[in-house]
């Protein structure tokens, strides 16, 4: 009897409007400059200002190179607001704009309009449970190294 081979084929043409990974983890802390300290002496975090940012390869695209960012926010900063909660998660999407559509028509709260940056494109929505999320869709071009 032969064997079959394992034919498993992954469209890179996918342009559904969803979430692709995580992007972000964002925390409040009473000191973020001894929170980054702490964390790149005792666990060897690479921090600068803004917290530390991971690398990793996309498994389906080995050539691409993905981005997380780890941040402690000051306490009470109001870049989580309205969420009342002590963090907030950064997803990367594809299609934000299909994406903003979608959810809007779901009845999610999108709390401002998508804005674009060097980074990407990035909007702010309210989960059931009243957690602010991140929304970012990076810049198209390939980081490789």
């Amino acid at each position: 009897m032969e064997k079959q081979e394992d034919k498993t084929i992954v469209s890179t043409n996918d342009l559904a409007p969803k979430v692709t990974g995580i992007g972000g983890i964002f925390f409040f802390s009473d000191n973020p400059k001894e929170a980054r300290e702490w964390y790149r002496n005792n666990l060897g975090l690479d921090t600068n200002d803004y917290g530390s940012t991971f690398e990793f390869r996309n498994l389906n695209k080995p050539e691409e190179v993905n981005q997380l960012q780890w941040s402690p926010f000051k306490k009470g900063s109001e870049y989580f607001a309205p969420s009342t909660k002590e963090f907030m998660i950064n997803y990367t999407v594809q299609n934000i704009e299909g994406l903003v559509k979608k959810l809007q028509e779901n009845g999610v709260t999108v709390i401002d309009e998508i804005a674009g940056s060097e980074y990407g494109k990035f909007v702010h929505i309210m989960d059931a449970e009243g957690n602010k999320i991140e929304l970012w869709e990076p810049v198209t071009e390939v980081k490789t190294v």
